[in-house]
């Protein structure tokens, strides 16, 4: 049984899912190299315009690191697997599609990083989640301490790693995490209907949008400014943006095509 399912919904939408219910979606070495060869090929495809990650069953979406394999581990191997962890992590992030992290329970440790390197966070109202990793006398080791105080801010993301405070759905929801709560039942259907409100929009101004959020924020405020100018002249030359004052002309629907 492969570790990593994807499959392809409404022409542009891949939904990713975490495929080892049985070990409540944890990482070992071999899904993590499956993840990042998933991740790899979406990135190429033109096709894919938004990503949905999710887990498999309605218990977990992932315990984060799979703990009976790491009990077998040599030192050495465990710092294997903290590299792949966060090379595949910031894969994702830097995915040029939206993402979605569809939470549909626990996401604890390298599952909430996961979810946190995800665009957007829906949860269903079951799920709990946590950087539990101090309980077990580490850290987070796969962006936690870096992606989740830029999120919700320092002394917040410092209680939950200090305290490995597992959270509920709506606690979350409070403090920003989350995105959206909805039911275990509805949550695939409410990531992609999340999904399809983008996909409305032109595909290439999604990613561009996305780079000079993502890129901006992490830089001064004038030097944001120009990573927004250079990423909107990318878009002056394409057909999607005549196509769209084609369409304002003759009030129609445009029919973007990615090009």
């Amino acid at each position: 049984m492969t570790a990593i399912k994807v499959e392809v919904r409404n022409n542009h939408i891949a939904i990713v899912t975490l495929n080892r219910p049985e070990a409540l979606n944890a990482f070992n070495y071999d899904t993590l190299t499956e993840l990042q060869s998933a991740v790899e090929d979406i990135r190429s495809n033109s096709n894919i315009r938004v990503v949905i990650f999710t887990g498999a069953g309605d218990k977990s979406f992932s315990v984060g690191a799979d703990l009976k394999e790491r009990k077998t581990l040599t030192d050495q191997e465990v710092r294997r697997n903290l590299y792949k962890i966060g090379e595949v992590f910031t894969l994702i992030e830097q995915l040029p599609q939206p993402t979605i992290a569809a939470v549909n329970g626990f996401a604890f440790g390298g599952g909430i990083e996961l979810a946190l390197s995800c665009d957007f966070r829906i949860a269903a109202d079951t799920a709990k989640m946590g950087l539990t990793e101090t309980g077990l006398a580490i850290i987070p080791g796969a962006g936690g301490t870096q992606r989740l105080p830029r999120l919700i801010g320092e002394a917040k993301a410092l209680e939950m790693i200090l305290m490995a405070k597992r959270v509920p759905a709506n606690e979350a929801l409070q403090m920003g995490i989350l995105n959206k709560v909805t039911s275990q039942q509805n949550l695939i259907d409410e990531s992609i209907e999340f999904a399809q409100s983008m996909l409305a929009n032109g595909p290439l101004a999604l990613q561009q949008a996305k780079f000079a959020v993502k890129h901006g924020m992490n830089t001064d405020l004038q030097t944001g400014l120009q990573i927004e100018r250079k990423a909107y002249e990318v878009l002056i030359p394409t057909e999607d943006r005549v196509e769209a004052l084609e369409a304002f002309s003759e009030k129609r629907k445009p029919n973007f095509k990615g090009k």
